[in-house]
């Protein structure tokens, strides 16, 4: 089939090795417009469009998929398919009925579970052992289409939403390429979602990885892991924002001292590492990247920095109104 693919973050470009390297002709790419980036502000490309650049295959960045010019070059391309990984922009109903098989999106959960940008954050936030990938015709309802495909992967304790992300958007691109394969072939029909078990998926925001002292270790855990890389927990220290890794529940027992409980906050610097209360249980911090700094494990930022064991993450700075 003739192909043009839309999407915009590196995340895609597993799928489209997948489909450069199948039997499909892959005509064009469209992704979202360059974007600022770096100290400097220069415009770069998306990690999409820089792939396609490499290969000399034309690259096409509307600011919005409606626009009339956009719409007239991909009548010219006349795909039979637009397979599409994280394009990043809502396609009308004039583009989706452009290619005679429609738009196919690679979704990274099993729908009709965690519809929506972040699920695979989702997925790690609310403590999912089980997600997966779906294949699903695309329709203006959001990632509400019929399913010609799923695959399913185990969620680990200690995955973050990137380590997870990686998995599935490999996995993944082996799924869009046999979906495509059974349309092509004729042998493939989507299935309906069910109408039960239906949840969304928002972008997690800034605030949704500010870490709560105060929730119970694992959910502490899982907040910190679903917001890894992006858009990274993070927490203050007299006013000073500071990003965190990934954390670990630890026993009250083995904290030193006799295993008194850390009130939310709370920190204990220990001679490897450092550990701060929660709702439950303390939890051992990871990395700490302090404002200016580079990560580094939070024993050695602890010395650095000349923590002391008492002093509260998460509270107001001194003089701070309420």
């Amino acid at each position: 089939m003739r192909l043009v693919f839309a999407g915009t973050p590196a995340v895609a470009l597993p799928a489209l090795d997948a489909i450069a390297a199948s039997s499909h002709d892959l005509v064009a790419v469209v992704t979202r417009p360059d974007a600022p980036s770096g100290r400097g502000r220069q415009l770069v490309p998306s990690p999409v469009s820089a792939w396609a650049q490499e290969r000399d295959i034309p690259v096409l960045t509307p600011e919005r998929p409606r626009e009339p010019a956009f719409l007239d070059r991909l009548r010219e391309l006349a795909p039979d398919c637009c397979p599409v990984v994280a394009y990043g922009a809502l396609v009308p109903r004039v583009a989706l009925d452009i290619p005679r098989f429609g738009w196919i999106n690679l979704h990274f959960s099993l729908l009709p579970a965690w519809r929506g940008a972040a699920p695979v954050q989702h997925a790690v936030l609310h403590g999912d052992d089980m997600t997966g990938a779906s294949v699903f015709l695309l329709e203006e309802g959001l990632d509400t289409g019929p399913v010609y495909g799923t695959l399913t992967e185990p969620v680990g304790a200690r995955d973050t939403s990137g380590d997870l992300l990686s998995r599935l958007a490999d996995s993944g691109a082996s799924l869009l390429v046999s979906v495509l394969d059974g349309i092509a072939a004729g042998s493939l029909a989507a299935v309906p979602q069910a109408h039960e078990g239906i949840s969304l998926a928002p972008k997690l925001t800034v605030d949704d990885a500010l870490v709560r002292w105060g929730d119970p270790a694992f959910a502490v855990d899982r907040r910190v892991r679903s917001c890894t890389p992006a858009p990274g927990a993070w927490t203050t220290l007299r006013g000073d924002r500071l990003k965190l890794g990934p954390v670990t529940p630890v026993t009250a027992a083995s904290v030193i001292g006799g295993g008194a409980t850390l009130g939310p906050g709370v920190v204990a610097v220990e001679r490897n590492r450092v550990l701060v209360g929660t709702g439950t249980v303390p939890v051992a911090l990871g990395t700490v990247t302090a404002p200016g700094k580079k990560a580094m494990p939070a024993d050695a930022w602890a010395r650095g920095a000349r923590i002391e064991s008492g002093v509260v993450l998460g509270a107001p700075a001194s003089g701070a109104s309420s």
